[in-house]
């Protein structure tokens, strides 16, 4: 039986046709005020109905944002199950930000939930949080290697409130990348990245291109996209660049969003390979 492509190379076949840009979808209070549209059930689902419409088959990834989608009960989980189940039916890798961490089977209760094929909110890929120990996170690390779905560990992330926590010698960011790395290679598969914020200098030491960086920060958060480069150094062409507040404020037009999404894709750095980004 052929084993199925890992996280890093499905993100890099959707990145080289519809380019390196993941749009964070935060269907909070203000953004559905900004929209028109109620925060209850019937706004969510317009929220929802408009960014299929707008993205699904042009972005490469979307992320959702579990917490907006929880906070309408399970209805609101209905209307992100359609949501996910639309994106990827279009081409569109689906990043859940769920930001889950347990042990044991609780940690192997959200994997079945999230990355399992048959969960009833699969995804492509799942933010995860290494606070009670990167390999407590086994149950998603293994099942997500043999499905070909993704992790993002917490790492260095973009909150100013996290210096605090991740800091220190050395950093408890520090031992993210080293335990991830080990997993990777235990498991002969690049299933774990990391979120690594691009709204402060970057301190935490990466191993190049080797794991795949999840970097929210660009757009409201003040980070450019025009500065990846910049920010990341030789670690850039492994980064997936996130926008949510930035891309969403262009809305609720569908054609107004694709041209925030255009804009924003040209916004990049070139690629080093020198082939052009598809546009949206």
């Amino acid at each position: 039986m052929t084993a199925p492509e890992n996280w890093q190379q499905r993100l890099a076949a959707a990145t080289e046709s519809r380019g390196r840009l993941c749009v964070g979808l935060d269907p909070h209070p203000g953004i559905l005020q900004a929209w028109g549209l109620p925060d209850d059930l019937s706004g969510l689902a317009g929220f929802a109905g408009t960014v299929v419409s707008a993205f699904a088959g042009r972005v490469a990834v979307v992320k959702p944002q579990l917490a907006f989608f929880e906070a309408h009960g399970h209805r609101g989980l209905a209307i992100l199950e359609q949501l996910t189940s639309a994106f990827r039916q279009a081409g569109t890798l689906v990043l859940l930000d769920a930001k889950r961490g347990d042990i044991g089977s609780t940690m192997a209760a959200y994997a079945r939930t999230f990355l399992a094929p048959d969960g009833p909110y699969a995804a492509d890929a799942l933010t995860v949080s290494p606070y009670l120990g990167v390999r407590a996170l086994a149950p998603a690390y293994e099942l997500a290697a043999e499905t070909g779905a993704g992790l993002y560990v917490l790492c260095r992330t973009s909150n100013p409130e996290a210096g605090w926590q991740l800091s220190g010698e050395p950093t408890l960011a520090q031992q993210v990348v080293t335990d991830c790395r080990a997993v990777n290679a235990e498991l002969g598969s690049a299933v774990l990245g990391l979120v690594v914020g691009a709204t402060r200098q970057l301190d935490v030491e990466l191993p190049g291109t080797e794991l795949s960086v999840l970097a929210p920060g660009f757009g409201a958060q003040g980070a450019q996209l025009g500065e990846l480069d910049q920010l990341y150094g030789t670690v850039a062409p492994a980064v997936l660049p996130t926008a949510s507040r930035s891309v969403l404020a262009a809305g609720p037009g569908v054609d107004a969003l694709r041209a925030a999404l255009a804009d924003h894709l040209a916004q990049l750095p070139a690629r080093a390979d020198g082939q052009e980004r598809e546009q949206a």
